[in-house]
């Protein structure tokens, strides 16, 4: 575990931050007004840990040493269960926060956007660069 965290702390330092932000109980502000402005923040949260899950195993695999279903694996279908996991708890563990379908989607669709970034765009790149 330590060996990830000197490794990785970015990618900790990150994953940390969304489970924070999934957590605390959020200040009312104008922006609230606005309707499902929290979805946008949803897909930020995660469009930017699985980015950087696609990033770090992209950088860690540059010699093809890994089979790329594990990249789809660590850098989206892990955070999509980490996202409905954290919408249960939000449900069953918290009385300021609930478990909200629409949230699940938009995690997911930040994850999926990522993906296909990482996928599309990321990985030709960084095999060009080789």
């Amino acid at each position: 575990m330590l060996y990830y965290i000197k490794k990785y702390p970015v990618s900790l330092l990150i994953i940390l931050t969304v489970i924070y932000l999934s957590f605390f109980k959020p200040p009312t502000t104008e922006l609230n007004r606005i309707p499902n402005i929290d979805k946008i923040v949803h897909i930020c949260m995660y469009l930017g840990m699985s980015g950087m899950l696609w990033l770090e195993f992209l950088r860690a695999h540059r010699r093809n040493d890994s089979p790329l279903w594990h990249a789809w694996v660590g850098a989206f279908v892990c955070p999509v269960l980490f996202s409905g996991m954290v919408e249960l708890l939000q449900e069953y563990c918290t009385t300021y926060r609930g478990g909200d379908w629409l949230d699940f989607v938009a995690n997911t669709t930040g994850a999926f956007i990522a993906s296909m970034i990482g996928y599309f765009v990321l990985r030709p790149w960084m095999a060009k660069k080789q």
